[in-house]
């Protein structure tokens, strides 16, 4: 028995099967507006080959994972200077649901104060 991976990335969104609306891109890299977003800003960062995952790059080496992570730099610092506060993330294993590597830049939408009161004042 043959097992399907689940790539909505390479399937549909570099597929252009689904609409998307580009961030940033280079020649590797393309970030893009989440087409299913669960915040206010949801932003997808993905290299255009398939790369199975942080802990897995496939046949893929260190350059595209810095390319990478240098575009999902250059997307945090646009979302964190607008709104303030960005998160970024990444899943792997079971918590991976689409198979090819992919992070979230995304702001959640809390007011400045509710994250203070969430997160104390650290870096006073």
């Amino acid at each position: 028995m043959t097992e399907t991976v689940s790539d909505f990335y390479c399937h549909q969104a570099l597929a252009g099967t689904v609409a998307i609306e580009t961030v940033a891109e280079t020649d590797r890299v393309l970030a893009f507006h989440h087409t299913n977003p669960s915040y206010p800003v949801h932003i997808v960062v993905i290299p255009k080959a398939h790369v199975p995952s942080l802990t897995d790059l496939g046949n893929a080496g260190e350059g595209l994972l810095h390319e990478v992570v240098s575009v999902v730099r250059e997307v945090a610092a646009g979302v964190e200077k607008e709104h303030g506060s960005c998160s970024v993330t990444t899943n792997l294993g079971l918590y991976q649901e689409s198979k090819h590597m992919h992070w979230h830049v995304v702001y959640r939408g809390e007011s400045q104060e509710e994250i203070l009161e969430m997160y104390g004042h650290h870096d006073a």
